[in-house]
């Protein structure tokens, strides 16, 4: 048998019309290509950059964690500082990151074993190779959602909603999250699936999530998300975890607020309501960083700032091209400059 489990017929997906966006060089030629999606919105909502399908709705997976924890807030959520970043994170699995998802869990008088969130091993692979030679098992609390999942859990007892069924789709604070979600992007959300922690994943447009980060990065302070976007930029790594690009790169610009998810999706908000999303239609990740640091250049992020500047090349150097252990090429982005 072939294992093949398609008809081998044209894809019906929009992704399927994304332009190239990158390219994988080697001593100068050109091994592999990216397709992907890019837009970037200003602070009036308005497309100032688009690349492929826009308007197609895609999963922003982790990527969304920013826009879910402004609808705890609204939920009654007790949550500020550190701990509010947390609740927007796919966190390395640092002891700070289990730390700060226990001291959510006890605030609202809860303990580990409420968190639904899948078992797993942390992200950070220094600490997971301690964690593998003590010979512990994966963990709700390890895996790197569970700052998210401690946040719904306290948000479930602010309201005095049923904590034990917080993942259901028609609990009432993933309605609120539905809502929430539409308001800020300013359209319906397509579809609804389960992400790979087990909560709910919501279907929306790249375009309509970058005008949600510009929302939130220009939001007023002291509003549910003014809240987010300056415990985010207070707490970077909290958001991400020791060395992760999501964490330089809100730490490294000011004003910046970002969030990386899986499949090859990274979505970014400037203070001055610009918004950034792209989506790397393969799920590659090798792309994703570049692609995006070529859009912040594009909207003159780091063009009077040398560090800031200096930043975004470091990023960019990351996705390098190996031959016999030396470095002969990167990955480079194409049609944003």
């Amino acid at each position: 048998m072939s294992g093949r489990t398609s008809t081998g017929g044209p894809s019906t997906s929009p992704l399927a019309d994304a332009p190239v966006v990158a390219e994988v060089v080697r001593s100068g030629f050109v091994e592999s290509v990216h397709h992907g999606i890019v837009v970037a919105t200003a602070a009036d909502g308005a497309t100032v950059l688009a690349l492929g399908p826009v308007q197609a709705p895609v999963l922003p997976r982790s990527s969304l964690k920013p826009l879910q924890a402004v609808a705890m807030l609204r939920a009654g959520a007790d949550l500020s500082g550190e701990l509010l970043a947390l609740a927007c994170a796919s966190h390395s699995g640092e002891e700070i990151h289990q730390q700060g998802a226990l001291a959510t869990l006890r605030s609202a008088g809860l303990d580990e074993d409420a968190l639904q969130n899948t078992s797993d091993l942390p992200l950070d692979p220094d600490v997971r190779g301690r964690w593998l030679a003590a010979g512990r098992a994966p963990t709700s609390l390890a895996q790197n959602c569970s700052g998210k999942h401690a946040g719904m859990l306290a948000a479930c007892v602010a309201a005095g909603w049923d904590p034990s069924t917080y993942r259901d789709p028609q609990h009432p604070l993933q309605r609120l999250t539905v809502e929430t979600v539409e308001e800020l992007t300013g359209e319906r959300v397509a579809a609804v699936t389960v992400d790979g922690c087990g909560a709910p994943a919501l279907a929306v447009s790249p375009a309509g999530l970058a005008r949600a980060f510009g929302r939130i990065a220009a939001a007023d302070p002291g509003t549910p998300e003014g809240r987010v976007a300056d415990a985010v930029r207070a707490h970077p790594r909290h958001l991400g975890g020791t060395g992760r690009d999501v964490t330089l790169l809100v730490g490294g610009v000011p004003g910046l607020i970002a969030k990386d998810g899986a499949e090859s999706v990274y979505a970014v908000g400037l203070a001055d309501g610009h918004g950034v999303v792209v989506k790397i239609t393969d799920g590659a990740e090798r792309a994703r960083v570049v692609v995006t640091t070529a859009v912040l250049r594009r909207l003159g992020v780091g063009r009077d700032d040398a560090q800031v500047a200096a930043l975004l090349d470091q990023l960019d150097a990351r996705a390098v091209v190996r031959g016999h252990g030396d470095v002969v090429g990167g990955v480079r982005a194409v049609g944003i400059a």
